[in-house]
């Protein structure tokens, strides 16, 4: 167990991480509402979630690098203060200008200072033994911030509207900052800690943590194994945030089911997701990273293949529970490779990037479901796509070195 000031700094990570993953769950359980509320159209309100998307995305490689180099105490703060502005002032929208800027550049920056790489950061810096397990549980903290946050938006969008549910958002947000920066530390070694939180030996010699080397995108770029990641990475953002967590609730209108019915179900995808995820972590630690990719990507696949052939109701429960399992377990393989590969000092700056390719994904699978919706009238051909490139991303994460992260990380 996770106890002392390991356990303060796990607890208000999650926080944080909580906050994020229910900010970036938002425009799903908005668009709908949104349609009805300002007149903008399907086209229009996907665009703009898509720009929140990418810029998340943008703001994981910028987080990483800043977070190596200033800390994640001062950068995910700054984050929060993002989240809290712009989900705030996004009450206020009126035009599509309003739109673009705070829905989507603001929060989507703000978001991913916070939720994209703090997680992995915190975990390589503060933690050995455990390094998968707390990455699963981090991991967790975002399913169980959908699980908490979808249903409540899609109540507040119901009752109170969504304006006052995105003001809600930045409230939070606001009250979160003070707490996150009194408790946070960059590094065990801050309050007189080793790694995993256990007491520093007075008679052992001073380890000097490892500078990040400022070359590690050249040799990122020239690496197979980065680029491996980052596709496979892009896979998982389109066939997750993108299609399913932008898009399901707006399917399941589509099958005659309620915006509550659609929101339970994200719910249970985030339960069984953070079940999934933890359950990731522990067995990053144990067994090989490629080979837990691999299968996760294949069941993925299969399950959104199946996706357009279930009948509401009983079918839909069943393909919430599947997909939650996977939703998210991707993550702690991904991190565990990238950690061996490039050295746990150019976690934040590589794993970014390779987030980056994640969100890349997750805005193109959300500009183009939308499309192919407004287009054909129905998700079918959009859901099958991504079935596709899920299996073929089983394949491509095979494809990863399977010992050179070792040599890598300890050059």
């Amino acid at each position: 167990m996770l106890r002392g000031r390991a356990g303060i700094i796990v607890a208000i990570t999650i926080a944080a991480l909580l906050l994020a993953a229910g900010a970036r769950s938002a425009p799903g359980v908005f668009l709908t509402p949104m349609t009805v509320g300002t007149g903008f159209g399907l086209t229009t309100l996907s665009a703009a979630v898509s720009v929140g998307l990418l810029m998340f995305g943008l703001g994981a490689p910028l987080s990483g690098y800043l977070m190596d180099r200033q800390g994640p105490r001062r950068v995910a703060t700054f984050g929060l203060v993002l989240v809290a502005l712009s989900f705030g002032l996004s009450a206020l929208i009126q035009t599509e200008a309003h739109l673009f800027i705070l829905w989507g550049v603001l929060s989507g920056l703000g978001t991913g200072l916070v939720g994209s790489v703090l997680g992995a950061t915190v975990a390589s810096r503060w933690f050995q033994a455990r390094r998968g397990l707390v990455t699963g549980v981090f991991g967790a903290a975002t399913s169980a911030g959908q699980l908490m946050f979808i249903p409540l938006l899609t109540l507040a969008a119901q009752g109170a509207g969504w304006r006052m549910a995105s003001l809600g958002i930045g409230v939070l947000a606001l009250l979160l900052t003070p707490v996150f920066w009194a408790l946070l530390r960059d590094r065990p070694a801050e309050v007189g800690l080793g790694m995993d939180g256990r007491p520093l030996d007075p008679a052992a010699p001073v380890i000097v943590p490892a500078k990040p080397d400022g070359n590690v995108m050249r040799r990122a770029l020239r690496s197979r194994d980065f680029w491996l990641l980052s596709i496979t990475f892009f896979v998982c953002g389109a066939t997750s945030n993108g299609i399913i967590g932008t898009h399901f609730i707006a399917y399941c209108g589509d099958l005659g089911l309620t915006a509550g019915y659609a929101a339970g179900m994200l719910a249970l995808m985030g339960a069984f997701n953070f079940v999934g995820t933890l359950g990731s972590g522990y067995l990053t630690d144990r067994l090989d990273p490629r080979l837990l990719l691999a299968a996760y990507y294949a069941f993925r696949g299969l399950s959104l293949l199946a996706l357009p052939l279930l009948p509401p109701g009983t079918g839909l429960v069943f393909f919430a529970v599947l997909f939650g399992l996977d939703y998210i377990a991707t993550v702690p393989p991904t991190v565990a490779l990238t950690a061996r590969t490039f050295g746990t000092a150019n976690v934040g700056t590589v794993y970014g990037w390779v987030f980056f390719s994640h969100q890349v994904g997750a805005a193109s699978a959300t500009a183009l479901g939308g499309l192919v919706r407004e287009s054909l009238g129905t998700y079918g051909p959009a859901f099958l796509a991504a079935g596709v490139l899920a299996i073929l991303a089983a394949g491509l994460a095979l494809g990863v070195t399977r010992q050179a992260g070792v040599r890598a990380a300890a050059a």
